[in-house]
């Protein structure tokens, strides 16, 4: 784990630590409040550092993948800015076959 992602973390634990339950009640509020906001502002920040990787020269979705340790069809996600289920994928249109196809 990464020292700034270990940091987090222990700030969560730290919530724990408060003794004061209404103080402690307040703290976690706050933390929840803020979180959706965040979720997106780290997606975008990955997505960001993803697309620079791929953006180097002879990168591909498998050798990112297998730089992050994830799977080549996750960085094309992060890429895309895909995230969940496939719910926010767009649909696939019905096309006709290109006659290169026949």
């Amino acid at each position: 784990m990464t020292e700034e992602a270990r940091r987090v973390f222990e700030a969560i634990d730290a919530l724990e630590g408060i003794s004061d339950p209404k103080e402690r009640a307040l703290a976690v509020g706050e933390v929840l409040k803020a979180l959706p906001d965040r979720n997106k502002q780290l997606k975008e920040l990955r997505q960001q550092a993803v697309n620079e990787l791929l953006s180097r020269d002879g990168a591909s979705l498998r050798s990112v993948g297998a730089e992050l340790g994830i799977s080549f069809s996750t960085v094309q996600d992060i890429a895309k800015g895909y995230s969940g289920s496939g719910k926010s994928r767009p649909k696939k249109t019905a096309q006709s076959p290109d006659a290169s196809d026949v």
